[in-house]
């Protein structure tokens, strides 16, 4: 007997705790533990208390009702290797841990502590589950898990939903490679998941529900946790677009990340991923409803621009929002691009012409950042595009070049890296504030109008003012080389006034002696006759000569047998018959038409003569202006 009591007594100091533990308890009965003390490891054994020899392994309470404060001194339990206190109204402070090296499992949740000690994880270099889940730790200031944390190694199971931790998740649970289940559901925690958690082994990781500003950034990380099962994201600020890589996850069964700030188009591969469960519910996801695979599948209050699975978009929306992924999804744009048209009057910063088609990109001053998007150049219509003042950079896509009805386009104050495309229409290109860009691109030759104007801009639908630009250049087709453009533009600025004012010059002189003879035609002889052959019947022998003078361009032919006409301009010759004569000769004659040289006046005219030099004697009939 004196043997046995030996052997078999607990030992002295986890004796002492276990009674501790028992005396501050509001409702010890329950636990059917001897009233007047006894042997915790001895026979018959205490209910709900496991021994390996003299010290006590494990206590499970789980789920009696107990209601009291722990002892302080439990870390005392140097051999304690299960904990499961669960399930009960233990409150107060929890005592610290530290110094349980041999504690694997601690099920401490469904209680009622509310502080936890800074040393409490020290230690616990075996540890491989613990749970604090629903305990209303530090419940003013929150609590943020400690370093110490990260020495446990072999830790697999960590759940704490509910229990006031706060601040970003730290890095350290990233880099532990036993860890398989994190659960930190409806916390304080805040930030992004960190990169640490890249590749990680983890098969259920929930996040979700976190009060304040939530967790918020990319999701992108997921995609490497090619052992998820369970991933819960649900009520956060998660921004950005669900990742193509998704679809790695082949073990993911229950996906949730319904009323998050998420955005784009919903990615093929999770379309195509046999979940259970996936909830899209509450984000901005754009264009079409893919045909999901999921059993059960929610993706109610979305921008989509269709409500059934697997109906397209217009292919307008489809470019706009191309272009909308390209710059970032700002937040502005994402709350208006929605829908399946863009001229419905809700889009923000497009306009469009009367025949419903896209015609004006009015996104000055819109926190647009990323690239351009090739896209664009499926907007047939479009005039006007007006970017500047955002945070833009790469190329402008040569593909923009086949818009032939693009007129401006107003890319200042961004950060556009050359090359610029070669555009075949004329083109005014605004390109003032891109540092990475020259005053004067390639191919590009300064224009006369060096502002962009308001009136150059909509007025529906869209921002009611237009910045200011200082510069502007017009493109223009060329195959010559950057630096003989550039050298030519230059020039141009130069010899275009000096050559315009010798255009001016030239056109001048010929105009002024075009008028002066013009003015001396008025007082010159007649320039239309009609001259008569000799008549042999005629006693006089004359040559008649009829003279119209030439003020309205008319002549009065007397007689049409035989005769010429010749009108100003065209000769000053005059032939008939045998006879030639000039203008000139017939004034000599009539020594220009003098009074003393005429011979009568008729209805027709005055009747002047005239001797040739061969003696010839003519009769001119100088003609009134206007006879008919």
């Amino acid at each position: 007997a004196f043997a046995s009591l030996v052997f078999t007594v607990t030992d002295p100091n986890d004796l002492s705790i276990i009674n501790e533990f028992r005396k501050g308890l509001e409702n010890p009965e329950v636990l059917k533990w001897p009233e007047n003390g006894g042997d915790p490891c001895g026979s018959p054994v205490w209910p709900h208390i496991v021994c390996s020899g003299s010290r006590i392994q494990q206590i499970q309470v789980m789920g009696l009702g107990l209601k009291g404060p722990l002892p302080q001194n439990l870390n005392k339990l140097s051999r304690l290797t299960h904990l499961g206190l669960q399930k009960n109204q233990f409150s107060g402070k929890l005592p610290s841990f530290s110094g349980l090296s041999e504690l694997s499992f601690a099920y401490l949740d469904f209680n009622q502590f509310d502080t936890i000690p800074l040393d409490f994880f020290d230690g616990l270099v075996n540890l491989q589950v613990l749970a604090l889940d629903e305990n209303p730790l530090n419940a003013t200031s929150g609590w943020s898990l400690p370093n110490g944390l990260q020495d446990s190694a072999q830790l697999i199971n960590l759940t704490m939903i509910n229990c006031n931790l706060a601040g970003p998740l730290p890095e350290f649970l990233g880099t532990m490679s036993s860890l398989e289940v994190l659960l930190l559901s409806s916390n304080r925690l805040s930030g992004p998941i960190p990169g640490t958690f890249k590749d990680t082994v983890l098969k259920m990781l929930w996040l979700n529900d976190q009060s304040g500003d939530g967790m918020s950034g990319s999701i992108d990380v997921v995609a490497t946790m090619v052992s998820l099962t369970h991933l819960w994201l649900h009520g956060n600020q998660f921004s950005g677009k669900i990742p193509v890589e998704i679809g790695n996850l082949t073990n993911l069964k229950d996906l949730s990340v319904n009323t998050n700030n998420l955005v784009g188009l919903i990615p093929e591969s999770l379309a195509n991923m046999p979940l259970d469960n996936l909830d899209l519910n509450n984000n901005h996801f754009m264009g079409p409803v893919p045909k999901f695979k999921a059993t059960n599948v929610s993706f109610m209050s979305n921008s989509f621009c269709q409500t059934k699975q697997g109906a397209v978009c217009a292919p307008e929306v489809m470019a706009l929002l191309e272009f909308l992924d390209g710059v970032n999804y700002p937040s502005r744009l994402v709350e208006s691009w929605s829908g399946n048209n863009p001229c419905d009057g809700r889009w923000w910063g497009i306009s469009c012409d009367d025949n419903q088609k896209v015609s004006v990109i009015n996104l000055p001053k819109s926190n647009l950042s990323g690239t351009l998007s090739p896209s664009i150049a499926n907007l047939e219509t479009v005039t006007r595009i007006y970017l500047e003042s955002n945070n833009l950079s790469g190329f402008v896509p040569s593909s923009w070049t086949s818009l032939k009805s693009l007129s401006i386009l107003d890319l200042s104050n961004n950060n556009i890296s050359p090359p610029l495309p070669k555009f075949t229409t004329p083109l005014k290109l605004v390109l003032n504030g891109n540092p990475k860009l020259t005053s004067n691109p390639p191919g590009a030759n300064p224009s006369p109008n060096n502002s962009t104007t308001p009136a150059d801009s909509p007025t529906s639908s869209v921002p009611s003012s237009r910045p200011n630009s200082s510069s502007s250049v017009i493109f223009k087709p060329s195959e010559q080389s950057p630096e003989k453009k550039d050298s030519k533009s230059k020039i141009a600025i130069v010899v275009v006034p000096i050559a315009g004012f010798l255009l001016l010059v030239c056109l001048a002189i010929p105009l002024y002696i075009y008028v002066c003879k013009k003015s001396k035609d008025k007082h010159q002889a007649p320039t239309a006759l009609v001259v008569h052959p000799r008549d042999p019947s005629d006693s006089d022998n004359v040559v008649k000569i009829a003279i119209a003078n030439q003020t309205n361009g008319s002549l009065s032919t007397v007689n049409a047998s035989g005769s010429a006409s010749i009108h100003s301009g065209e000769s000053h010759m005059i032939e008939a018959g045998n006879l030639l004569i000039s203008v000139q000769v017939l004034r000599n004659v009539t020594k220009n038409f003098s009074p003393e040289n005429e011979l009568g006046r008729g209805g027709f005219g005055v009747v002047y003569k005239g001797e040739l030099d061969d003696g010839t004697q003519i009769a001119v009939k100088r003609m009134e202006a206007g006879i008919v």
